[in-house]
């Protein structure tokens, strides 16, 4: 991944079979030309927000998109989502809740938070692999994002 900030997707994932089915399926529809993945919480909440190891990042290249686990180790996927719906400067980036959690109070408490989408993860390759596609493909392709 290029250092220079032209990031379109952030993935953020810890299970290493949902990264590569992702990313796989993002490839097979050209969409992964400048995707970031991050594992944890803690280390998404630095990309967005330009600290730690991604200090050098600049602000005014936010994702066009951001991928979210649920479960994360760390910070947890509902706490990334909270603290970047608050927060002025990255509140209008698109977050998709891609986790494996059927759960009504999860999704319930993901859309309070300002999620934009909530997918719960097939558990076949081909179902998941169109599911990010379309996905994908809406957010980067066909969404028209707030210039604010």
């Amino acid at each position: 991944m290029k250092e220079s900030g032209e990031v379109e997707i952030l993935l953020v994932e810890d299970n290493m079979d949902d990264m590569e089915m992702t990313l796989r399926s993002l490839r097979k529809a050209n969409l992964a030309n400048r995707i970031q993945v991050v594992r944890d919480g803690a280390e998404a909440l630095e990309f967005i927000f330009c600290r730690g190891a991604f200090a050098g990042r600049k602000f005014e290249n936010p994702p066009k998109l951001i991928l979210l686990d649920l479960n994360l180790p760390k910070v947890g996927g509902k706490e990334v989502l909270k603290l970047m719906k608050g927060d002025a400067r990255t509140k209008t980036i698109p977050v998709v809740m891609l986790t494996s959690s059927k759960e009504e109070k999860d999704l319930v408490e993901s859309y309070d938070l300002g999620v934009n989408s909530y997918v719960v993860k097939p558990v076949n390759f081909e179902s998941f692999a169109a599911a990010v596609q379309e996905l994908g493909m809406y957010w980067l392709l066909l969404n028209q994002p707030s210039k604010s």
